[in-house]
């Protein structure tokens, strides 16, 4: 078989035997040939198209195994990212140049992807710093899963003025001595108030929500995505909000795989979802682009552990087990692969009560189902969940909450959270991701640095040796480990013969670059089913047709996504009010050996 492109001059790490090859043949977006550029060339015919990586390192297609890329692809570009930012300044110099541009009714959000420890000032900003930035403007700014602040004029916007404030069933609005909002909502026992305010403005257009999700998924094949299991999420109704990835899928715009968990939304009336969806599709349904995988990662919300290490673990309710039981029953009888957010071992451990009841009624041998995040999971855990065959997605979390977890449980505590070297010590299926985009940033080299360093985006080192990862094992983790829980093992994950073409080229060599520099990684050229969807640098004559962004308004037209190289805009650089000698110079790598609180750098007085 002649190949239609063969991939050469470079060092192609297989993920297999042998390591790494020079060269990749592809044909009907599958992998034909690897080997040596002899070997591969040979098969070339006169329709052959040659791509020479000039030695380039290229890696299998990275696969997020949990993250929310349809409700992200959804609001893509209404969003202004400060997602390596490295100061305070700078965001706000953002918040206020993006704020001139949009015009009431829409609102400037700031959702996920940024702590205060990412930021040279190494703190966050002040609803004064808000409001004098966009007077005019809703801003809605989230901080991890503990607050937002809402400006004067989304305050206005929501209704929440003095007197009239709404009671949450769940979170705590700020008042100020006179009895006004001022402008900070609090997650307190979950982050209800959080999310059902930032509901309440306005969405983008279906034609725009189009553009959006195109965007997103082309942002993430910047960094090498090529396959993500997505977890659903908080107010993603199925199937009304699916509609637009949908039409995606229908006219061939995907860029990125995608295998889709269904979420309930309806508090004790979760088994009713799921009897429904059950009885409308199935696992598996669809291809290889977009398709089914289960159900979660909210089976049920009296589950739901809240992961907010600013507080107390929360309890788990009485009626957890027996509502659960409900569901997973369902679920097994149907053969229908379930997940379950679950942060602490305490909810971990009600659950497998649950899951060992089903188990000897029901075998859930061959399910593929797993828990995700399992922060603090102890050992007698793990030896549960091994014997079930079960699986665990892991994320960075901790590299956006390291800080909170050590100052509450202590450094000692945090050293196995989670503890990944004794999940693959005990053979259980393990896949990496960064539960983008509310909280974690969805760039997978932040996930990577973390497992390969054991440090946070702040610069604080969590793990010891033992619990860090090789840069192999954590590429497995995010490539061959991920396919296990979307059961596509053996088909991606791998650059072999017969696995999908799906490979990420990148701007360095991930396998020798000092350990600091793997967080600054992109792709320089993104291939998903044998297709470039992504080129940059010396490979952009081979990039897709670029995408006007829309509305005209978006921050994405300005800003793009993640900041590039950690570098910010340099026409925001310039405006910035800050004297030139305290902003001038890049704050990259801000370390805190000293202590959590530490600063490790100068320029925290300014």
């Amino acid at each position: 078989m002649v190949p239609n492109t063969i991939l050469y001059n470079g060092k192609i790490a297989t993920n297999g035997t042998p390591r790494f090859v020079e060269a990749v043949a592809i044909e009907d977006g599958k992998i034909t040939a690897i080997g040596t550029d002899g070997e591969v060339l040979a098969l070339q015919g006169p329709s052959t198209k040659l791509i020479d990586l000039k030695r380039h390192t290229a890696i299998p297609g990275l696969n997020d195994s949990h993250i929310h890329t349809i409700r992200g692809g959804l609001n893509f570009n209404m969003e202004l990212r400060w997602d390596g930012v490295p100061s305070l300044a700078d965001a706000l110099s953002m918040l206020k140049e993006q704020a001139q541009r949009t015009a009431p009714p829409q609102w400037v959000r700031v959702v996920g992807g940024w702590n205060e420890f990412q930021f040279a000032e190494r703190r966050m900003p002040t609803i004064a710093e808000i409001n004098e930035a966009a007077p005019e403007v809703p801003v809605f700014v989230l901080h991890l899963y503990d607050r937002a602040w809402l400006n004067g004029a989304a305050l206005r916007a929501v209704g929440y003025t003095k007197g009239n404030v709404p009671s949450f069933p769940a979170g705590e609005v700020e008042y100020d001595s006179n009895g006004n909002p001022t402008g900070m909502i609090i997650a307190k026992p979950n982050a209800n108030i959080l999310y059902s305010t930032l509901a309440k403005g306005p969405k983008l257009s279906h034609e725009d929500q189009l553009n959006s999700t195109r965007l997103f998924m082309r942002e993430l094949n910047r960094f090498g995505l090529t396959s993500a299991i997505d977890a659903g999420g908080g107010f993603q109704n199925f199937p009304d909000d699916y509609e637009v990835i949908n039409e995606l899928h229908k006219s061939g715009d995907m860029s990125l795989r995608i295998a889709y968990n269904l979420f309930t939304q309806k508090p004790k009336q979760e088994l009713s979802d799921f009897q429904r969806w059950t009885g409308m599709v199935k696992p598996g349904q669809g291809d290889d682009y977009f398709r089914v995988n289960g159900a979660g990662e909210m089976l049920v919300f009296s589950a739901a552990d809240f992961e907010d290490f600013l507080v107390e673990r929360p309890d788990v309710p009485a009626v957890m087990e027996g509502e659960l039981e409900a569901v997973v029953r369902h679920l097994a009888e149907n053969r229908w692969p379930f997940r379950l957010h679950a942060t602490y071992d305490e909810t971990i451990s009600h659950a497998l009560n649950v899951y060992e009841r089903v188990n000897r009624d029901v075998p859930l041998e061959g399910l593929h189902w797993f828990f995700d995040h399992c922060e603090t999971v102890s050992e007698r855990n793990l030896e549960r969940i091994k014997a079930l065959g079960g699986g665990i997605a892991i994320q960075n979390r901790m590299a956006f909450q390291g800080e909170y977890f050590v100052d509450r449980y202590g450094k000692q505590q945090a050293a196995h959270t989670p503890p990944i070297r004794k999940m693959l010590e005990l053979g259980i299926s393990v896949g990496a991701g960064t539960d983008a985009t509310r909280v974690s940033s969805y760039n997978p080299f932040l996930s990577l640095y973390w497992l390969i360093t054991g440090k946070t985006v702040g610069g604080l080192g969590l793990y010891p040796q033992e619990n860090r990862m090789s840069s192999e094992e954590a590429l497995r983790l995010y490539t061959i480990g991920s396919s296990w829980f979307s059961s596509e093992d053996g088909k991606k994950g791998s650059i072999a013969v017969g696995q999908f073409a799906d490979l990420a080229v990148l701007s360095a060599d991930f396998f020798t670059i000092p350990e600091e520099d793997i967080r600054d990684l992109e792709s320089v050229l993104t291939v998903t089913g044998g297709k470039v969807v992504y080129a940059a640098d010396n490979f952009e004559p081979l990039a897709p047709p670029s995408l006007p962004v829309s509305p005209d308004w978006s921050p994405v037209k300005t800003y793009g996504g993640y900041a590039k190289n950690n570098l910010y805009p340099a026409a925001v650089h310039a405006r910035t009010q800050q004297p030139v000698a305290q902003t001038a110079h890049r704050h990259r790598y801000v370390q805190s050996d000293g202590g959590v609180w530490s600063l490790g750098c100068d320029c925290f007085a300014f």
